[in-house]
């Protein structure tokens, strides 16, 4: 998580908004394991990771759509290892990722 920090300071100092995302749950096989996360600024910048391929950029839209609501969200995600490859992941499994907007103060 320190890895995050500069970026969340900075995009908080240019009066941003963040969301943040975490993995919590992970089924079979999966790139990043329980507790890997992903900061997301309103502007669509991201840092960190949660997973890979298509993966990633859902949970990016996931993050704009918390910020909007700030609401806190569980999303899940999962493909089978045949269809794995053509979606651009290296494996199959399943994650659950918890988004959350993170609160100023």
């Amino acid at each position: 998580m320190r890895e995050l920090f500069p970026d969340i300071d900075r995009w908080r100092a240019q009066g941003k908004s963040v969301a943040l995302a975490t993995v919590v749950s992970v089924a079979g096989s999966a790139p990043r394991g329980v507790g890997a996360k992903m900061a997301v600024s309103e502007s669509g910048e991201m840092t960190g990771s949660v997973s890979g391929g298509c993966v990633e950029n859902a949970v990016i839209e996931t993050a704009l759509e918390v910020l909007h609501e700030r609401r806190p969200r569980l999303v899940k995600f999962g493909v089978s290892d045949e269809d794995a490859w053509e979606v651009g992941l290296a494996c199959g499994g399943t994650i659950e990722v918890f988004v959350e907007p993170l609160m100023t103060g």
